[in-house]
């Protein structure tokens, strides 16, 4: 196992002094450890302190801590700074790594060139020992190749990492160059080795049949007569061509692999009439296309060479159909393409992925039809590539500093802080010149870093202050065993205290701490968290991060979204509904919206004309995926004011962001005021005599009201109100005067 101990002799940069958080028993000389749970710290009455980050504190680190400890928090700049030193693939362990040759894991330069001349040889026909001789010993030597090739690509892997890590923190340049001179060296003599298995000649005829257009098939042919009428023999000739093509192209020499012959003649019995011939036929016409390939080389002047500046890509993280050897740097690069890379690279510069050939000019093309390469613009000599190169981390670009110091997010830092578990799943506070202050996910940092964008981090949602979240999750209280009290609500009256709580920000809290698994806790907290930072976006289509390249949807987890919004079943309009004037069917009161005629409604296909029925974003049949960038923005205006929209009857077919204490009021003072209406509404059964001082006192008490809360001014809606409580007032009173 590598070493990957943080010592005293590695340059801090900006981050010298920098306070970190530091355990230790009492006692000057005790060792400082990065956590209480340290095996190490076992004296009682340990002090929690902070320490500058420095050679003096990194040599009285705790072995284990100094080797395995977060000093920091790791989406922290200091931490991310440490995090990329230790670990497996850290700084630290990959200079070690492939740095020297392993004498136990090891093919010599005698062992690569006598596998090299066994591969070159033609294979003895399959008939007698000597055959079985001639297998033996080329699947010895194909294993050593495979072996050679795999230690240069994992080679160059460390000298990327190396690196790459160093272009971050440029303050290690000088420290690190000396060991990585020697990554160097190494991976030049690998490559030497791994290039015996390569034919120029071959990479070039390569290139030239991935350069063929299709033929002209000969399908009238009549030594093709077994294989069935001219339409089949078409079809077959076609996909031997296909196949035979790919085959060609990805190899580092023609393939001479005769199993294409038999997608001409598969599954046509070898008894039949002409199937001899057939075959034969298919030999010629495949020695016939290989001639042609060797003609286009030849005719290429593979003496000219031509310069060529290529970029490799880099597999996306989550991709589900790369394999595991194949997320290195190289990964996802052809047979061909690493033949290439062997034989005509001049000059690289792994940390950045610039890799520059001089090779044929027929090469070349096929190089920039590559899907894995991208070509970079020539760069004249001595030109800048500041623009190329990320601003390098230090304070200020994510929590070391005040908010006024704070430098610009770049794509690098963004990739950087990728690499801390959890960090994408958070939510960020961000401000630009452009937009002001926002909250965005993760996803949308990476989109806009990447076109350009100027911005600075203010915080995560994992930044917010203890003393604010831990009074909070400790008010919600924890999850009820009954599950009936979390999910179900039994019917309540509208002068009940907690009629329409669930429409509220309580209930939303408490949804986003309770559903989570019990196995996973500390999900509570997080969801809390990120509800908080929700709560203060406009439009909450903007949380929508899609899905990432294995499917897996990159939105908030389902927790919060019923945190962030109530379902629609449970909002009841009938009060703000216009009278409607008969007594056996439901009716309004008119009562004005006030605060919540601007309150948000989500849900999926708004027109039914086009889309069918409208859904919640809770709804089984859109999979409960919370909100997305596609759903419909409405307001309970506009479910009022149309009459024509279709809802899921599952569903209710929208969802409403929560109400705001104010907006809960006014909902619960609309309802009181339409039950006392319907009470004295005489088509409906008339009133209790008994009941209306107290219903006087509940008017005289809703009087003073007000739907626009918010609004200082006399608004319309307040009228409104005023003149519904007065007529109600004037109609109880009445009917308290008519009393015996």
């Amino acid at each position: 196992m590598r070493d990957s101990v943080l010592t005293a002799d590695i340059p801090l940069g900006p981050f010298e002094g920098h306070l970190v958080p530091v355990f230790a028993a009492k006692g000057k000389a005790s060792k400082l450890h990065a956590h209480l749970r340290c095996s190490r710290l076992r004296a009682d009455g340990a002090v929690a302190s902070e320490a500058p980050l420095n050679a003096a504190t990194i040599a009285r680190m705790c072995f284990v801590c100094a080797h395995y400890g977060h000093w920091g928090r790791p989406d922290s700049g200091v931490g991310l700074f440490l995090r990329a030193l230790g670990g497996h693939r850290g700084l630290l362990s990959q200079l070690q790594e492939y740095a020297e040759a392993d004498p136990d894991d090891e093919v010599t330069q005698e062992e690569a060139e006598g596998a090299a001349e066994v591969l070159r040889t033609e294979p003895v026909s399959e008939e007698g020992e000597t055959y079985d001789e001639d297998r033996d010993a080329r699947d010895e030597a194909e294993n050593l190749r495979d072996l050679v090739l795999s230690r240069w690509r994992a080679a160059a892997d460390s000298l990327h990492l190396v690196e790459s890590v160093v272009a971050k923190f440029p303050w290690l340049t000088d420290w690190a160059r000396p060991k990585t001179a020697l990554k160097e060296e190494y991976l030049q003599a690998l490559r030497e080795r791994a290039g015996l298995f390569v034919d120029a000649t071959g990479l070039l005829e390569a290139a030239a049949a991935a350069s063929l257009e299709i033929p002209e098939l000969p399908t009238e042919d009549e030594a093709f007569g077994a294989i069935g009428d001219s339409k089949e023999i078409a079809g077959r000739l076609r996909s031997m061509w296909s196949r035979w093509q790919r085959a060609a192209a990805d190899a580092w020499g023609l393939p001479g692999d005769r199993l294409v012959t038999y997608q001409a003649v598969g599954g046509i019995s070898s008894r039949r009439k002409g199937y001899g011939e057939a075959c034969r036929a298919v030999e010629r016409l495949l020695a016939s296309w290989e001639e042609e390939v060797r003609q286009v080389a030849r005719a290429s002047d593979p003496g000219v060479m031509v310069a060529l500046t290529v970029h490799l890509t880099e597999l996306p993280k989550e991709d589900p159909y790369a394999q595991q050897h194949e997320r290195g740097l190289l990964g996802g690069l052809d047979h061909w393409t690493i033949g290439v890379l062997l034989t005509y690279l001049t000059s690289a510069d792994w940390g950045r992925r610039r890799l520059t050939f001089r090779a044929p000019r027929l090469i070349v093309d096929q190089l920039l039809a590559r899907t894995a390469l991208v070509r970079c613009e020539p760069e004249p000599p001595g030109t800048s590539r500041a623009a190329d190169e990320a601003s390098p981390l230090g304070p200020g670009v994510f929590d070391e500093t005040p908010v006024h110091q704070r430098r610009p997010l770049t794509v690098e830092h963004l990739r950087l802080l990728s690499t801390v578990p959890g960090a994408e799943d958070q939510l960020y506070t961000v401000f630009s010149i452009d937009a002001g202050t926002e909250v965005v996910p993760f996803k949308e940092l990476e989109r806009r870093a990447a076109g350009g964008w100027r911005g600075v981090l203010l915080a995560g949602s994992a930044d917010l202050p203890a003393a604010l979240i831990e009074p909070w999750s400790e008010a919600i209280g924890q999850r009820p065993e009954e599950p009936s009290a979390v999910w179900r609500e039994r019917m309540r009256e509208p002068d009940d205290p907690l009629f329409g709580e669930r429409l509220g920000l309580v209930a939303g809290a408490e949804r986003a701490a309770w559903m989570v698994s019990r196995d996973r806790p500390w999900t509570r907290e997080f969801n809390l968290r990120l509800l908080a930072v929700a709560r203060g976006v406009p439009d909450l289509r903007t949380l929508d991060s899609g899905y990432d390249r294995a499917g897996r949807s990159r939105s908030l987890p389902r927790a919060v979204w019923q945190g962030l919004l109530a379902h629609g079943q449970d909002l009841d309009l009938e009060p703000f509904e216009a009278p409607d004037g008969t007594s056996w069917k439901r009716s309004g009161s008119g009562i004005p919206l006030g605060v919540l005629a601007q309150v948000q409604v989500y849900e999926v296909n708004a027109d039914p004309r086009y889309q069918g029925k409208g859904h919640s974003p809770f709804c089984s049949h859109v999979r409960e995926r919370g909100v997305t960038a596609d759903d419909d923005l409405l307001t309970i205006t506009d479910l009022l004011g149309d009459t024509k929209f279709d809802w899921c009857s599952k569903c209710g077919g929208y969802a409403i962001r929560r109400l705001t204490d104010t907006q809960l009021a006014h909902y619960r003072a609309a309802h009181r005021l339409h039950d006392i209406a319907q009470q004295l509404d005489p088509g409906r059964g008339g009133y209790d005599p008994g009941r209306l001082g107290q219903l006087v006192e509940q008017l005289l008490e809703l009087e003073k009201c007000d739907p626009d809360a918010d609004d200082r001014s006399y608004s319309e809606d307040f009228r409104r109100w005023r003149q519904i409580v007065q007529g109600l007032l004037l109609r109880a009173r009445s009917a308290q005067a008519g009393q015996p």
